[in-house]
Parts: C-alpha cells; structure tokens; sequence
C-alpha cells in the first residue's frame, strides 16, 4: 500500500550534546552521489529541496565516490554560496584507498596520524569549498590510532576555526570514551538497523545515552535488505513492519526510521538516495511514535525470538 506524505513534512533539528552542535532529525547522506550522475543544477535543487523539508545537514567522507563526491557537493555551494550558511557539512578522514586518484596508496589501510587528519580535513575544505567543517569523524577504528595523537591533530583543527566539532564512526564503547576523554566528541556515527542490531546491546548506545551524546546511524535500512533479503527472519520482519505501517497509514521505511529514533540515545539517522521522495519518507518518520507493544513486535521479529 502507498501512503501519501504530509503536506508540510518538516524535519526538526536536534543538539547532539551540550557542546552546541546541531544537526538536523534527519541527515542527507551524500556517499553515492557520484553514482546519481546529477547537473550541478540538479544537486543545487536537491539541497534545496532537503533545506525546505529541514534536512539541513549533509554526511561526506574523504573517500566517497572514489575521493569524488565532496568535489561535486563544492561544485553546488560554489555556483550558489548562500546555501553554505543554511546547513551542515560533515566528512571523515582514516581510510586510504587503492585509487587512481591517489597513486601514492600502495595498499588500502588506514591512518589516523595527526598529519594525515589535518592534511584531510584542510583537503575536504577545498573540496567543498568551504572555510569550515561543521563535524569531522575519524571513519573507522585504526589498529595503530594513538588517542592522544588523534586529539591533538582534532584539537589543532578546532582551533583554528576549520573543524567546529569533531567525533568518531564505527568505534566501539571503550574505544569513544578513552578518545572523549581527551578531547570531546559530539557523535559516534554507527550502523544500526533492525537487521543489524548489535549497538543495542554491545553498550555503544548505552555509553552514549549516558554521556548524552546521541549517535549518528548508517545503513538504517540495512542497505536494502530490508526489502530484498529472502531470509526467513527477514521476511518475517517484513510482515510485521507492513502490518504495523498499514494500521498507521504510514510508509514501511517511515516506520523503521521511527522505531529507530525511538531508542533513548536520541539517534540520528542517515539517508543514502538522492531522490527527494525517498528522503521524505525517512522524515515521515519523525512524525509519529510507535507504542511500546509495535516498537518490541519489531524487535522480537528482528531477533526471532521473545525479548523476555
């Protein structure tokens, strides 16, 4: 069954934490936009469009698209400026790629050293065309990370005003809070969805929930398999977020969107398409709460078994 959207879908902002840093309900993640072959005009109105429904913060990583995808974003705030005052850039840095772009890569590794961090950040800004990151994460744990090295190199960037905030991705609990201790981080930006539920109880989210910082989520509709995966448990989990979704005349992917904000860390969940449609349905999703008995009937069918 489709569902019509709200007329006046608007997504609300919320403050990850009490250092001041804010980022919409909703983040437009930007890593494929290389594949959607879009006008420079077209990535302006996409913006647009994002901006009018309050999706004003906008997720990027060094290597997206091949290291091309930043380049293209800073295509659009070149030709109209004024949007850069409108929203939020985020980017990582710590992953090299084997890449033509970047010939001196002799193997895929990372590197989390504070000269590879600052040499990143300063080349995200130039990519984007921009004077300041809103948020940069370090996008993957690195066996070789020294925490007091990276804060440094995150310290120096805050500093001299280029990054405003700055967190981590996929780190585990301890490994937030020994680098938090150092210096203050405002996300840790992880994959969560209700195929990949390990963050719930691994004490990511509760670690977090108690330092009252919320996460960032990636792949919250696990990648597609939401809808694709011929898996018994999934096809199960289908069937109860269609018959929760029908009962509440809302769209299915508002409905896992929902039930994952629902969580009391305060995720913030990203998008991964550039179609606008597709990016109002995960703002459906902040619209409406699920009672207790659907958010657990979507969970025990996500484990395939009773919580209790």
């Amino acid at each position: 069954m489709t569902h019509a959207l709200p007329r006046d879908l608007h997504c609300p902002r919320i403050a990850t934490r009490a250092n001041g840093l804010e980022l919409s309900r909703i983040v437009a993640g930007m890593w494929r936009m290389v594949e959607w072959n879009m006008t420079v005009g077209q990535r302006i109105a996409l913006i647009e469009q994002c901006i009018a429904m309050g999706v004003s913060s906008f997720d990027h990583a060094d290597i997206y698209g091949n290291y091309g995808v930043e380049g293209q974003f800073g295509e659009a705030l070149r030709a109209q400026p004024a949007l850069r005052d409108r929203i939020q850039l985020i980017s990582k840095c710590g992953i090299k790629l084997l890449s033509n772009k970047r010939p001196e890569h002799a193997i895929q590794h990372y590197d989390t050293t504070a000269a590879h961090i600052v040499a990143s950040a300063e080349e995200s800004l130039r990519q984007l065309h921009t004077d300041r990151l809103d948020l940069l994460l370090i996008h993957r744990p690195d066996p070789l990370m020294d925490f007091d090295e990276i804060a440094e190199a995150f310290t120096r960037l805050k500093q001299a005003g280029k990054v405003l905030h700055v967190g981590v991705s996929n780190f585990s609990r301890h490994q937030f809070e020994a680098l938090n201790r150092r210096v203050e981080l405002a996300t840790n930006q992880v994959e969560f969805s209700p195929l990949h539920v390990a963050p719930m109880f691994d004490e990511t989210f509760d670690g977090l929930q108690d330092l009252k910082v919320a996460p960032m989520i990636w792949s919250p509709l696990a990648g597609g398999h939401l809808f694709t995966s011929n898996e018994a448990n999934a096809e199960n989990l289908r069937l109860v977020v269609k018959e929760i979704a029908d009962r509440l005349h809302q769209p299915f992917a508002s409905v896992i969107f929902a039930w994952i904000m629902q969580l009391p860390s305060n995720p913030v969940p990203l998008t991964g398409s550039g179609r606008i449609e597709a990016i109002a349905v995960a703002v459906a999703g902040t619209t409406f709460k699920l009672s207790r008995t659907d958010w657990f009937a979507i969970l025990r069918a996500a484990r395939g078994h009773e919580v209790a």
